[in-house]
C-alpha cells in the first residue's frame, strides 16, 4: 500500500509517433512473474502509451529508459492502478501478475480490494518526487510504520523497531530520531532513502523504482544500488528500474526497454543496447550520456555538438565552443564569507534548544561575472542550506553574504525585491515549487510581471512562448496545469521561468537531476549559451560528477557543512587532494555495462551533523596546495 501519498505523480507525453518501427530482441523462455501485454493509455482521449508488451522475471531487472514525457511513470502507474486515479483509462492491454496470495491475476481487472493487498506487500514502488509522495502531516516514522502494522500485522513498537533497522539500511544517521521528524525538515536526497525505506519494508516481489537515485549523490547512490542488488539476491525480487542515467542502467539492469513517445521503440539484453543498439532514438540517448574524465586536459568548461532525432534520423546539432566566460579580474559577483546555518531540531520542556542540525559551518567562497561554481557533497552536507540562504529563504545564524559588492544586511527593501529578480532559484523539486491552480504559462510570466520587465499583454505571452521553445516545450503548453506534465517537464519549465526575469545569477539545485540525458545535454548547453550572450553566473549544486565536470569553472566539494576541497573544476576533478573527494569520484557509475565496480558498502558509521548545544564541531582550516586549490585540513 502506497501510505497517505500527498500527491500522485502524473506522467503525459507527446502523441505516439507513427512510422517508427521496434527492434526488439526475443525474450527468455524463463516464466516471468510480471507480463504487461499490449498496454494502451489514455489522458482525456490522448493516448500517451500505445501496445507496450514486456515481461520481467524474478530475481531480474529490467530497465526503462526514454526521455520525459515517453510513458515510463505512466507505465509504473498502471501497474500499480493507480493512474486512473488521475484519469487514466486502459482501451487495450493486460498485466498479468504472479500472486502466491491470489493466482494469476490481471492487475487492469482485477477489483481495488485485491489491488490494495497487493500494492505496498507484492509490488512497492518508490515515486520519483519524495516531498509529494510523502504526507507532510505525518511524522516519517508514521509513515513507515503504517506500512509495517497494515501488512505484516505486527504491533506499534515493533514496526518502530523495525522502521529503524530500515533507516539504517538505507544509511540514514540518527535514524532513531528520524523517525520523529517530519519530511520538511530533511533533505532531497534523505526524504528519497525514506521512500525507499518505506518501499523495501514488506519485502516486495517485485519492486518498481521510478527515478530512485535521481536525488542522491553518488556515494550514497553507490550504497543504495549495492543494498538493492543485496535484497534482490536474498528475496528473488524482480526490480523495474525507471531512469534516465545510463550509468545506473549499465550497472544494473540485464534487460532494458527504450520507450520513445509512449511506445517501445527497442528492447534487449544491456549490452545489446548499448552496442549494437539499432534505433535512432536509442543511439542519440547514448550518444547524450556525459562521461567523467572526456574533460580531461581541458582548463575551462566546453560546450559540446548533440545529436537529436530528425526526420527519423540522428542529426548532430551545435558546435564544440570552449566556455571561457569568468571574469575573474573584476570584483566578484557574489561574496559568501564565513556562513553558518544551524536548525534546532530538539527542545526541552521549558522550550530551550538541547540539539542542533549543524547544515552550514564557515563556509566561504566567491562567484564572478560569467562563472559557474559547483556544489558538490553528499546529501545533507548543506549543498541545498547555502542556496536557500543566498536566494534569503533560509536566515543565517552568522556570517556576511555580498552581491555586486553590498552586503544583504544593508540593502533596503526596494533593492532586496531587486535582488530576487537578479538572483533566481531552481528548486530540485519541481512539481513542490509550482502552484498547482495556475497554468504554467501563468507561472513562467508571473516574475515578468511582478518586476515589471515587459510592458503589454501580447509582448508578455510573447516571451512566455520564445521561453517555452528555448526549454524544449512549445506554446501549446502554456495552458496546461502542473500535474499534466511529466517530472523532466516540470523541472524545463522551472528553467523557463527562472530565466523569465534576466537574472545575473541562477542557483540551480540539482536542477538537471529530474531530466533524461538527451534534455540534459540541451539544457546544458542552453545554460552555457545564456551564459555567454549575458554573462549569467551559476551556482550548479549538483551530485552528477560527470556534468560537473562538463559545465563548471570551479568545484567546492561539501563534507558536514564545511569546504573540504575548492579549486578548479581541472585541479579538484583530474588531481583530487581530499580523502573524501576521491571517494566521491570513485562512485560515479560508468555508463558501460562491460565495466564492473565494487558495490561494497563504504564501511564506518554516518557521521550526523546534529549536536548538543554547546558542542561545537571542529572548524577545519583551509590550505592553499596550489594557487587557487584548497584543501581542509584538521
Amino acid at each position: 500500500m502506497i501510505t497517505r501519498s500527498a500527491l500522485l505523480l502524473l506522467n503525459t507525453s507527446q502523441q505516439s509517433h507513427q512510422g517508427y518501427k521496434e527492434h526488439i530482441v526475443p525474450e527468455t523462455a524463463n516464466t516471468p512473474i510480471l507480463s504487461v501485454d499490449n498496454l494502451s493509455v489514455e489522458f482525456d482521449g490522448h493516448r500517451v502509451i500505445e501496445d507496450l508488451s514486456f515481461t520481467v522475471e524474478a530475481g531480474k531487472t529490467l530497465a526503462i529508459v526514454g526521455e520525459s514525457g515517453s510513458g515510463k511513470s505512466v507505465t509504473s502507474q498502471s501497474i500499480m492502478r493507480l493512474a486512473e486515479g488521475v484519469g487514466a483509462h486502459y482501451p487495450s492491454g493486460h498485466i498479468w501478475f504472479e500472486s502466491e496470495s491470489f493466482g494469476t491475476i490481471d492487475l487492469l481487472k482485477a477489483p481495488l480490494s485485491t489491488i490494495r493487498k497487493v500494492r505496498g506487500k507484492d509490488i512497492a514502488m518508490i515515486f520519483q518526487e519524495p516531498m509529494t509522495s510523502l504526507n507532510p502531516v505525518y511524522t516519517i516514522g508514521d509513515q513507515i510504520c503504517e506500512s509495517l502494522t497494515l501488512h505484516k500485522q505486527i504491533s506499534q513498537d515493533a514496526a518502530r523497531k523495525e522502521a529503524v533497522e530500515l533507516l539504517k539500511m538505507v544509511r540514514l544517521p540518527d535514524a532513531s530520531e528520524m523517525l520523529d521528524r517530519y519530511p520538511h525538515q530533511l533533505s532531497g536526497g534523505m526524504r528519497q532513502r525514506v521512500m525507499i525505506a518505506m518501499a523495501l519494508a514488506c519485502r516486495p516481489k517485485i519492486l518498481i523504482a521510478d527515478e530512485p537515485t535521481t536525488a542522491l549523490d553518488v556515494t550514497i547512490q553507490a550504497q543504495i544500488l549495492a543494498i538493492l542488488k543485496e535484497l534482490q539476491k536474498e528475496l528473488n525480487m524482480a526490480v523495474i528500474f525507471i531512469t534516465h542515467d545510463m550509468g545506473v542502467v549499465a550497472e544494473v539492469a540485464d534487460d532494458v526497454v527504450v520507450m520513445w513517445q509512449g511506445k517501445k521503440v527497442e528492447q534487449g539484453p544491456v549490452t545489446t543496447i548499448f552496442t549494437e543498439s539499432k534505433h535512432p532514438y536509442t543511439q542519440a540517448l547514448l550518444s547524450a550520456v556525459p562521461k567523467l574524465g572526456t574533460m580531461e586536459g581541458q582548463p575551462y568548461p566546453k560546450r559540446f555538438p548533440i545529436t537529436v532525432v530528425e526526420n527519423n534520423e540522428p542529426t548532430v546539432v551545435g558546435e564544440e565552443c570552449i566556455q571561457n566566460t569568468a571574469d575573474y579580474e573584476s570584483e566578484p559577483l557574489l561574496s559568501v564569507r564565513n556562513l553558518v546555518t544551524r536548525f534546532d531540531t530538539k527542545k526541552n520542556f521549558f522550550g530551550k534548544a538541547t540539539h542542533r542540525v549543524h547544515a552550514v559551518e564557515q563556509v566561504s567562497f566567491d562567484i564572478f561575472k560569467g562563472e559557474t561554481l559547483a556544489l558538490v557533497g553528499e546529501s545533507g552536507s548543506g549543498k541545498s542550506t547555502i542556496g536557500r540562504t543566498i536566494q534569503q529563504l533560509q536566515k543565517a545564524t552568522s556570517g556576511d553574504i555580498s552581491f555586486n559588492g553590498k552586503s544583504f544586511d544593508k540593502l533596503s527593501k526596494s533593492e532586496r525585491k531587486k535582488l530576487r529578480q537578479e538572483i533566481q532559484y531552481i528548486f530540485q523539486d519541481p512539481l513542490a515549487s509550482l502552484d498547482p491552480r495556475k497554468t504554467i504559462g501563468f507561472s513562467i510570466a508571473e516574475p515578468i510581471r511582478t518586476h515589471n520587465l515587459i510592458q503589454g499583454e501580447g509582448n508578455i505571452q510573447k516571451r512566455v512562448t520564445e521561453l517555452l521553445e528555448r526549454v524544449g516545450l512549445t506554446k501549446d503548453h502554456a495552458n496546461r496545469y502542473p500535474h499534466q506534465f511529466s517530472g523532466g517537464q516540470r523541472q524545463r519549465i522551472c528553467i523557463a521561468r527562472a530565466l523569465a526575469s534576466n537574472p545575473k545569477l541562477i542557483i540551480a539545485d540539482e536542477a538537471l537531476s529530474a531530466l533524461d540525458v538527451s534534455i540534459q545535454a540541451q539544457i546544458i548547453n542552453l545554460f552555457m549559451e545564456l551564459q555567454e550572450e549575458h554573462g549569467i553566473s551559476y551556482l550548479f549544486i549538483s551530485h552528477d560528477m560527470a556534468v560537473v565536470e562538463k559545465m563548471s569553472h570551479r568545484v567546492a566539494v561539501l563534507y558536514l557543512g564545511q569546504v573540504a576541497e575548492l579549486g578548479s573544476r581541472q585541479q579538484v576533478l583530474e588531481t583530487p587532494s581530499h580523502p573524501y573527494t576521491k571517494r566521491l569520484l570513485s562512485a560515479v557509475p560508468v555508463a558501460d555495462p562491460f565495466v564492473q565496480r565494487d558495490f561494497s558498502k563504504i564501511e564506518g558509521e554516518i557521521p550526523s551533523p546534529v549536536r548538543m548545544v554547546g558542542d561545537e564541531p571542529m572548524i577545519l582550516t583551509q590550505q592553499e596546495i596550489a594557487p587557487g586549490h584548497f584543501i581542509a585540513q584538521s
